[in-house]
C-alpha cells in the first residue's frame, strides 16, 4: 500500500514493537505510543532497529483527550494497547476495565472524531475460552473465563458498536497465541526458555495438559498489516492463527530437545489457573483470513522456537527476564 500515517498503540509491547518494525519497513510513517512512566522508558521500542525512524510518544489511552490528540491526522490506527496478564487480572480486575474497555472506547471515539481511515482493533483467542468445537472459527461462542477475557470480550463489543452505530471503518483482529523474541516473561514459552537458559536444573510450570495454537510474531504482524488493507474485512472479526495444536507438555519437550536440556519439570500450584478459569484447548480456524487476504503463516513451530531460543540466549536479552520468580 501507499505510504500512510500510522499510529500504533501499545507499540512498546511485544507484538507492537514487531509491528512497528514491519510497518516502517513497508515505508510508512509510524507514530508509536508507549505507556507513560517517569523513567521515560519506551519498553521494547528501545530495542528496535528503526527507533530513529519513528515518532515515539508517551501517554495513556485511559485519557480521552490524549487519545483525540494522538489520532489527529492519522490514516490508520492499530490498537494494541491493553493489559494482558491473566493472573494479574485476578488481582486487579478494575484496571482491566479501565484500560481494555474504556481505553478502547476512547480510541474508537477519537478515531471517529478525527476521520481515521482504518482502525485495526486487537482481540485475543482467550475470548473463546475452552474450545466447544475445533478448529475454532469466528462464530464460536465467547466465554468469560477470566477477568482479562471478560474485558477483551467487552472491548471487542465496544469496537464493533462503533462500526455498527457510526460506520467507523474497523476490523477486529483476533490472534491466537503469539510468541517470539521480546515476549513477556509471564508467557509460557519465554518462561520455559529463560529458566533453562539461566542454568536451572529444574523448572517450575503450571498445568501441562492445555493445548494452544502458536503463531510466530512476524506471522501475526503480517496478518495485521494485510487486514488493514482489506476493506472487505471492515465490520468483521478475523482469526489469525496457524490451524495447528500443541500441548504445553509437547512444547516443553520440543524446547528441551532444541536446548539440549535434561531439565526436570516441577508443577508449581501457584502457576495454575483456578479450575473454571483454565482454557483447556485452543485451535484456530484461519479460513476466513485466508479467504480475505490469502494469509498463510510462514514460520513453523520448530523454526520459531529456534529463533526465540537464539534471541533469549543473548546475555543482554536474558538478563531482562527474572527467571527465578513467577511473573504475574
Amino acid at each position: 500500500m501507499n505510504s500512510k500515517k500510522i499510529l500504533i498503540t501499545g507499540a512498546d509491547g511485544f507484538i507492537g514493537s514487531h509491528l512497528t518494525e514491519l510497518l516502517v519497513g513497508e515505508g510508512h510513517h509510524v507514530t508509536a505510543l508507549s505507556i507513560y512512566n517517569s523513567f521515560n522508558d519506551w519498553g521494547w521500542l528501545e530495542d528496535v532497529e528503526c527507533k530513529d525512524d519513528i515518532d515515539v510518544i508517551s501517554g495513556d489511552i485511559r485519557d480521552p483527550d490524549f487519545c483525540r490528540k494522538i489520532t489527529k491526522d492519522k490514516d490508520i490506527v492499530f490498537h494494541l494497547a491493553a493489559l494482558i496478564g491473566i493472573p494479574y487480572s485476578y488481582l486487579a480486575p478494575q484496571s482491566y476495565v479501565d484500560t481494555n474497555i474504556k481505553g478502547t472506547m476512547n480510541i474508537c471515539q477519537a478515531a471517529l472524531d478525527n476521520d481515521v481511515q482504518q482502525l485495526v482493533h486487537t482481540s485475543t483467542s482467550e475470548v473463546y475460552g475452552t474450545a466447544q468445537y475445533v478448529p475454532i472459527d469466528e462464530n464460536h461462542p465467547t466465554q468469560a473465563q477470566s477477568p482479562y477475557s471478560a474485558s477483551k470480550i467487552s472491548a471487542d463489543a465496544m469496537a464493533m458498536s462503533f462500526y455498527n452505530s457510526f460506520d467507523l471503518p474497523l476490523v477486529i483482529a483476533r490472534p491466537f497465541n503469539t510468541y517470539g523474541p521480546r515476549q513477556s516473561s509471564r508467557a509460557i514459552i519465554p518462561t520455559i526458555i529463560s529458566q533453562i537458559a539461566s542454568g536451572d536444573t529444574s523448572i517450575d510450570l503450571g498445568d501441562l495438559s492445555p493445548t494452544r495454537d502458536f503463531s510466530f510474531v512476524t506471522d501475526t504482524c503480517n496478518g495485521f498489516s494485510m487486514l488493514s488493507e482489506c476493506k472487505e474485512a471492515n465490520g468483521e472479526i478475523v482469526n489469525i492463527g496457524s490451524n495447528t495444536e500443541i500441548s504445553i507438555e509437547e512444547l516443553v519437550s520440543k524446547i528441551k530437545v532444541l536446548m539440549r536440556s535434561n531439565v526436570e519439570i516441577k508443577k508449581d500450584p501457584k502457576r495454575k489457573r483456578p479450575k473454571n478459569s483454565e482454557v483447556l484447548r485452543l485451535v484456530c480456524d484461519n479460513q476466513k483470513i485466508n479467504d480475505l487476504v490469502s494469509y498463510k503463516p510462514s514460520i513453523t513451530i520448530d523454526e520459531g522456537l529456534k529463533k526465540t531460543i537464539d534471541w533469549l540466549l543473548i546475555p543482554s536479552n536474558l538478563e531482562k527476564y527474572k527467571a527465578d520468580i513467577y511473573n504475574v
